[in-house]
């Protein structure tokens, strides 16, 4: 029982005998993704506070905020040669203890530089968690990956929301920021008492691994269609979290009133991770969820740049539902590969390639805005965006599988 060989936790439930390390792993999955994005959106609500605290300079807070991206492309294209070498089971529980350490140690200093390496400690541990989540859904539950697509997604849109909702209010009630952060680290412990248990059942390791490689994925057009569409939607998502609050102060909204708008939009990201992977699911071919996703992010930034302002809520809500293309893109992770190598490959590419386009668009989008005086510009960059989005997604959205040659 120490190695399991290549079959699928569902494939072994039916013959009666594993059902509880299905749900195991379910619940393993879940507290992992909770646990995902805590290490980014705890910061931001605190980020005047940790930098006066700390005495970040402003080009120590732009690093703190630029750290995600590099983590997540970085760690995350060498995930898969990690997995190989000590194993799906074992790198996922190492990967949750580096980022509750990590968590820990920031949240113990005074000190701005130990403050950022524990940050990029912590956040390494994400990285290596987003690519092996979808690795370990192809493996174990091959025949429900929409299914425990919208489970992942679900569990990590409610992690996001929640150290974003949360840190300031502990904040508050403890009078610490120290407080307010560290508790993160006690979920990640949670999160990893699961994945204790299930070292038993590491899946046999395919130690060649070089078919399903960085070289392959570098050759093939899906792999790049699938990180481009990937890139395109975690770009809309930062410069939406980076600038909405923004958008509509400049709209007359007062700071209160965009930040509850802000929150909703933030909310909103989990019923909608909810119903897109059901709905995609149910398809073999994605295209039509994907020209549908489009066409609810055109409509509201269309309203929110020339519509009423007064509706600004409604056009927020369209964009909320346009935010399905995350978890359709994570989908096809997993849709267009048929076994759990490649699709680790395919993950570790598409994310890390996709991550670093998106970090471009903030940063694009402030200069855009500063050149132009205004919004019109960086709403040009945004319909660019989405352009590139349809047209790659309408590619990665057929039926087909990356083994194919594709």
């Amino acid at each position: 029982m120490e190695d399991l060989p290549h079959m699928s936790v569902l494939a072994q439930e039916s013959r009666g005998r594993t059902t509880p390390l299905a749900w195991l792993l379910v619940l393993g999955i879940v507290l992992a993704a909770l646990n995902l994005r805590t290490a980014v959106t705890s910061v931001g609500p605190l980020l005047d506070q940790l930098a006066g605290a700390l005495g970040m300079s402003s080009v120590g807070t732009g690093l703190l905020t630029t750290l995600p991206v590099l983590a997540f492309a970085g760690v995350g294209a060498v995930t898969p040669a990690l997995a190989r070498r000590i194993g799906e089971h074992r790198l996922l529980l190492l990967a949750l203890v580096t980022l509750g350490a990590g968590l820990l140690i920031r949240s113990l200093v005074d000190s701005a530089p130990v403050f950022l390496l524990s940050s990029a400690v912590a956040l390494s541990g994400g990285a290596v968690g987003n690519v092996l989540i979808p690795t370990l859904i192809k493996r174990h539950f091959p025949a429900r990956t929409g299914i425990m697509t919208t489970v992942y997604t679900t569990a990590l849109a409610a992690g996001t929301m929640l150290a974003a909702a949360a840190t300031v209010p502990i904040e508050r009630a403890s009078g610490d920021w120290h407080i307010a952060l560290g508790v993160w680290a006690a979920l990640a412990a949670v999160a990893a008492i699961p994945w204790l248990a299930l070292l038993r059942s590491e899946p046999e390791r395919d130690t060649a691994g070089g078919d399903a490689g960085l070289r392959r994925m570098l050759r093939s057009k899906l792999a790049w269609m699938i990180a481009i569409y990937f890139g395109t939607q975690a770009m809309i998502a930062y410069i939406m979290f980076g600038w909405l609050a923004t958008i509509l102060v400049d709209g007359g909204y007062t700071t209160s009133q965009a930040g509850l708008i802000l929150g909703v939009f933030t909310a909103l990201n989990i019923p909608v991770s909810i119903v897109v992977p059901m709905v995609a699911s149910r398809f073999r071919d994605q295209r039509p969820v994907v020209v549908g996703l489009v066409a609810f992010y055109t409509a509201g930034f269309l309203g929110l740049w020339i519509g009423p302002v007064s509706w600004a809520p409604a056009w927020v809500l369209f964009i909320a539902v346009g935010m399905g293309s995350f978890p359709l893109a994570l989908m096809m992770l997993g849709l267009r590969t048929r076994t759990p190598e490649t699709t680790a490959a395919l993950s570790a590419f598409g994310q890390s390639a996709g991550y670093l386009i998106a970090g471009a668009g903030p940063l694009l989008v402030g200069v855009l805005h500063q050149l132009a005086g205004g919004w019109s510009l960086p709403y040009t960059l945004i319909f660019a965006v989405l352009v590139a989005q349809l047209l790659t997604g309408l590619y990665a959205g057929r039926d087909r599988f990356l083994e194919d040659g594709e």
